[in-house]
């Protein structure tokens, strides 16, 4: 109620304020183009193919709001006009500012709040295998066969591009087959796993070696013990067999153990030397088993030395799991067994199939999924094979494979909520890229997921499914997925393998999730002084200790652990500890995997790189380059600096507007090699590191450039939201998103940026939990 009403006085403000400055186009925009623009960007002359000449009115204007907001960017940002031109006083940057902003200002306040079209989407290929883990409780992966994902707007999870061919049909018939066949036994289950150590092979549990006889060992002290290991959990049996032979007034005292830990206590009287079975039943998850018997009351007589009381122990026997089906089997197929056969599997289907479509399933929908079981058991097959084929059909269907969000008020006029169960899917997709689980579903079934989405949020980033949310939006956003198969050349970079590659990833996953899991400030992602890296890694950017210290490690003494640095303890091992930098590394810019993926094979690129923080960072890219303009030739400009050859590059007058907003900012980092290593020359120069942005700002290396970024942190949010809404809404920001980016923005700004308020704003945005009605045409 309150974010509503927040609204409502934002849009009356805004309605006001255009009121208050009716925009003049021709009077402040047209002589403004005429005297600045229009020289290079008009009839004669179309420099980046973008002509400015015919727009006359606020109509013109309005039909290109995306140019125009380009255009806005690159004139306030000082980039236009280029270098060497007049440029415009600041009063008239803010009247031209003002003019066009009130033009979009008026327009958006006659138009209404718009929320923007809903996109039905296919699941792609990291949803599809993180809903079937989720749906049937199984790691299938059943997608790395599927055709690969386009990507549109840098993400791989639009719906305008997630399209479907025969070839996706086939294999998702065929997966669904698969899987269902794993996921459900509908035959005999195989015998339970059976186990044995036999005596030989049993280790004794304390100092006293217990000697074989014959087929037995003798256990007279302390425990013996044998260790397998198990794929699967459930119901198991530790069976001991042996005999006792008794010492003393007691019988034999044994324990059954497993894991150390004591299962059973068993009094045995010995009554002829024959072997028995000794058991014990115990529920265990996968992993490692240690099964154990234990003597509990060592004797031996002082008078007579032969008469000791003595468990002779045969073999230790762990059968199981008893129920060999698998663990899906008899989570999909659980009902009351109170039930009649017919009324069990509806209440199974209804079930699968409200999880699977992510919604309840109708009446009609229940029924027909019935007669796959009526056809399965008239041609001979178990009611289990009927079902599983059902399910196989709700796997193959579009309900399943599409994000279906139908409008549950199909007659409303205006924007208007969508419903909770569609809610509930677009928070499991945006955060988790899987299906709703529970909570979500128990809160949507109630009518109550609009009014807790702040505390959902925040539950659903600490939950460890939330890695998929780093994998699928910071790397996409990043742009780092060709890392993974990107080659530098050996001879020029013979320091770089696949494990350091695998580093190279980690550390920005480690990085983000860091971020997300402590909440900390999206402006770390410009500017910090901690990372994460292993030795491999922290040797690579030349550092040895957590505290980014460089030099000799310290040398370790005979028999004792190597010392710690005075200020930081020495990274050793595979394992990724948190360290501080001091000047050379922070923040995004500075790592590997970032500088890497931004060179070329066998050497830097300021091109690559200055690009890279113009689009992903600041949402402010170059236009392409003209047509014809010929690659830098590298045999022809051999000589010289990397810098040298690129100012002649920059010679030819096509290549200089984009190359001088480039060039600056991507030679801020060439103290790191293609891959990402420290240095200070580049063969036999030295590394210049310094440059000027066409705005007039002069930096010496990445530090002093980043506090320049930093000094431009509400165009990075913006940049920052567009791209994650983006993600989350499965489609471009157009000119109407505006007035959601814009209150995101605000709320960043009064809570110092935190990341959850960047998530929180989002999923209460307008644009993501609303959409549109019968007036606006999706």
């Amino acid at each position: 109620m309150c974010r509503t009403i927040l609204s409502a006085l934002a849009l009356l403000s805004l309605v006001f304020d255009t009121r208050a400055q009716t925009p003049d186009v021709k009077g402040q925009v047209v002589p403004f183009l005429a005297k600045h623009c229009t020289a290079c960007h008009g009839p004669t002359k179309k420099k980046a193919d973008l002509t400015l000449h015919q727009y006359q009115d606020e109509a013109s204007i309005l039909k290109d709001r995306k140019r125009w907001t380009l255009v806005l960017q690159m004139i306030q940002g000082g980039e236009m006009p280029p270098e060497g031109k007049p440029r415009p006083t600041p009063a008239e940057i803010e009247t031209l500012v003002k003019t066009v902003e009130s033009a979009f200002a008026k327009h958006d306040a006659a138009a209404g709040p718009d929320p923007g079209r809903v996109t039905m989407r296919r699941l792609n290929r990291n949803e599809y295998n993180n809903t079937i883990r989720d749906l049937l409780g199984v790691d299938f992966l059943a997608a790395e066969d599927f055709p690969s994902d386009d990507v549109g707007f840098g993400f791989d999870n639009i719906g305008d591009v997630l399209s479907i061919s025969p070839l996706h049909m086939e294999r998702y018939l065929a997966a669904a087959e698969n899987i269902m066949a794993k996921a459900i036994l509908s035959g005999t289950p195989p015998v339970p796993p059976d186990r044995l150590g036999r005596a030989i092979y049993l280790q004794p549990g304390s100092n006293m070696p217990q000697k074989q006889k014959g087929n037995f060992r003798p256990l007279t002290k302390g425990s013996l013990h044998y260790s397998f290991q198990s794929f699967m959990g459930g119901e198991f049996k530790v069976v001991i067999r042996g005999y006792p032979i008794q010492a003393g007034d007691e019988p034999v005292k044994i324990a059954i153990l497993l894991n150390k830990n004591e299962l059973v206590k068993l009094d045995l009287v010995e009554k002829d030397a024959k072997s028995k079975n000794y058991e014990a039943t115990v529920h265990l998850k996968p992993g490692d088993m240690r099964p154990e018997v234990q003597l509990l009351n060592e004797f031996a007589d002082p008078k007579d030395p032969t008469k000791v009381r003595t468990m002779m122990v045969e073999s230790i026997r762990l059968v199981g799991p008893m129920d060999t089906r698998p663990e899906s089997h008899r989570k999909l197929l659980a009902a009351d067994e109170t039930l009649d056969q017919a009324a069990k599997i509806r209440v199974i289907l209804k079930r699968f199939a409200d999880r699977a479509y992510r919604r309840p399933a109708t009446q009609a929908e229940v029924d027909r999924l019935l007669q796959f079981v009526d056809l399965a058991q008239k041609r001979g097959d178990k009611w289990e094979a009927g079902v599983a084929l059902a399910m196989q059909a709700v796997l193959a269907s579009p309900k399943f494979l599409f994000r279906v969000e139908l409008d549950h008020r199909p007659n409303e006029k205006g924007p208007h909520a969508i419903d909770d169960f569609q809610l509930a899917s677009r928070l499991s997709y945006f955060l988790w890229n899987s299906m709703p689980d529970d909570e979500l579903f128990e809160l949507a079934g109630k009518k109550q997921l609009h009014k807790n989405i702040d505390a959902q949020v925040a539950r659903m980033l600490q939950d460890p499914k939330s890695k998929s949310f780093v994998d699928g939006f910071f790397i996409q956003w990043l742009q780092l997925q060709p890392l993974k198969t990107q080659l530098p050349d050996a001879a020029v970079f013979p320091s770089f393998n696949d494990k350091l590659r695998l580093d190279m990833l980690k550390e920005t996953n480690l990085f983000f999730a860091n971020l997300v899991k402590e909440d900390r400030s999206i402006l770390e992602i410009l500017d910090c002084n901690y990372s994460f890296v292993n030795e491999r890694l922290a040797k690579h950017y030349g550092i040895v200790d957590t505290n980014g210290n460089t030099g000799p490690k310290p040398k370790p003494v005979k028999g004792k652990p190597a010392p710690d640095y005075k200020q930081g303890a020495p990274i050793r091992g595979e394992t990724f500890v948190k360290a501080t930098f001091q000047d050379q590394r922070g923040g995004i810019f500075t790592q590997a995997s970032v500088l890497t993926v931004t060179s070329n094979p066998t050497r830097t690129s300021p091109v690559k790189r200055g690009r890279w923080v113009l689009d992903q960072i600041l949402g402010t890219p170059p236009p392409p380059p003209p047509p014809n303009v010929p690659e830098l030739d590298e045999k022809k400009m051999a000589t010289g600096s990397l810098r040298q050859r690129m100012e002649a590059h920059r010679a030819n007058v096509a290549c200089a507007s984009c190359h001088a907003r480039m060039d600056p900012i991507g030679f801020a980092f060439e103290n790191y090699d293609g891959i990402g290593k420290f240095r200070t020359t580049d063969g036999e120069f030295p590394i210049d590191a310094s440059g000027s942005l066409p705005v007039g700002q002069s930096f010496q290396g990445p530090k002093e450039l980043k506090q320049i970024l930093m000094g431009k942190k509400e165009l990075f949010a913006r940049t920052l939201a567009e791209k994650m809404l983006t993600y989350a809404t499965g489609r471009g920001i157009d000119f109407y998103d505006r007035p959601a980016v814009d209150r995101i923005i605000a709320s960043l700004q009064k809570q110092d940026f935190k990341f959850s308020t960047l998530v929180t704003e989002i999923a209460q945005s307008d644009p993501f939990r609303m959409r549109r009605g019968k007036d606006k045409k999706d």
